[in-house]
């Protein structure tokens, strides 16, 4: 038994051994282990980093949106004109409000009544009243381009408008304008062809010469629009946007205007002014020689009626076209007063609002198709 015992130490002392090297394994595996845990952690930390780097960059995005937004507001608001109201009192901006509400009903009712009546009642299928249809479209539409946005401004107490409103503005009521003095001329030239040549009145005044005239008349009206709105908004506006009119028209604009030379601006409204000058001419012709052939006629019936019917026309229609000459060729003031705001009103809110009572109320046609149409629809 003895002499085995030297022969068992070393087999104990190799398990020693391999068990010492399994135990520096077994660390070994924990430091990697540790290893991976650190490495997963620093990787766990990458990645928040570069969640981080990505929040930071959107945060930089939405800032520069932000940025971009304001900026966008800031020219928005500086696109903007602003307009001037009648009186910087509140209370007198909505009585004026309310003032210019009940104008703008009666206005639009009374032209839309018209354009109805002339349309559904055959009775009125004539030249005079088809220009009549004509004039009252025109007149809805002119009075519809300016005293709505009035009417809002006086009673929330703002008196901005964008700068399309604005080009909008100005190409509707020199293009409403220019048709309607087209009409008037050839409404004069109806009548003046009615009493002065009636025998000849159905050869000349044609269904297609009358459609010739309207379609002219509303190709000059669209013709000076887009010159006067395209002359106009080519300017450059660098200075105060404060316009001294209640409405965007081209004399305000270019008194605004920081462009020294508006070459194009000027030759339309010369054009313009001398289309004008024709309009009144021919007009001031026509019933130059109806008043003449009527006094002619040895019937007081005659005259009184020729007078009663002619004469509140006449009246509209020179104040129509004075006015609105006296305003774009009159110097615009820094300050506008009364006088400058009546002319706009004489030639872009009374004649719409005093035509349907000229052409209605003292048109026994107009009154018949009125009850004729009234009975038809409670029958």
């Amino acid at each position: 038994m003895a002499g085995h015992l030297p022969d068992a130490c070393p087999s104990f002392l190799t398990i020693t051994v391999e068990m010492d090297t399994m135990t520096n394994l077994t660390v070994e595996m924990d430091t990697m282990t540790n290893l991976t845990v650190e490495m997963d952690t620093m990787t766990n930390l990458t990645v928040e980093m570069d969640t981080m780097t990505n929040l930071t960059v959107e945060m930089d995005t939405m800032t520069n949106l932000t940025v971009e937004m304001d900026t966008m507001t800031n020219l928005t608001v500086e696109m903007d004109f602003f307009l001037t109201q009648f009186s910087d009192n509140k209370q007198l901006q909505v009585f004026h409000g309310f003032l210019f509400l009940l104008i703008y009903l009666e206005a639009l009712m009374g032209n839309l009544l018209i354009f109805i009546l002339v349309t559904v009642d055959g009775c009125l299928h004539t030249p005079m009243y088809f220009f009549l249809k004509n004039l009252a479209f025109l007149d809805a539409g002119l009075i519809s381009v300016t005293v709505p946005n009035l009417i809002l401004n006086s009673f929330t107490h703002r008196s901005n408008i964008s700068l399309p409103g604005c080009i909008f503005q100005v190409f509707l009521v020199v293009n409403f304008a220019g048709s309607e003095l087209g009409i008037l001329i050839a409404m004069s030239y109806d009548r003046y062809v009615a009493i002065c040549h009636p025998l000849n009145y159905d050869v000349i005044m044609k269904k297609e010469i009358c459609m010739q005239m309207v379609v002219t008349s509303w190709l000059l009206g669209s013709f000076f629009g887009v010159l006067h709105t395209a002359g106009t908004f080519s300017l450059s506006f660098c200075g105060s946007r404060k316009l001294p009119q209640f409405f965007c028209d081209v004399p305000s604009l270019l008194k605004i205007s920081c462009s020294k030379k508006h070459v194009t601006t000027d030759v339309s409204v010369a054009i313009g002014a001398l289309f004008g000058l024709f309009g009144f001419v021919c007009i001031g012709y026509s019933y130059g020689y109806i008043f003449q052939t009527v006094l002619r006629v040895h019937s007081l019936h005659g005259h009184s009626k020729a007078f009663y019917t002619c004469v509140p026309h006449l009246i509209v229609v020179i104040t129509f076209l004075v006015t609105a000459v006296f305003v774009y060729l009159k110097p615009v003031s820094d300050s506008p007063h009364l006088v400058d705001f009546l002319a706009s009103i004489f030639y872009s809110v009374m004649p719409p609002s005093l035509n349907p009572l000229i052409y209605s109320l003292r048109n026994k046609d107009i009154k018949a198709a009125l009850w004729k149409f009234l009975w038809k629809l409670n029958h």
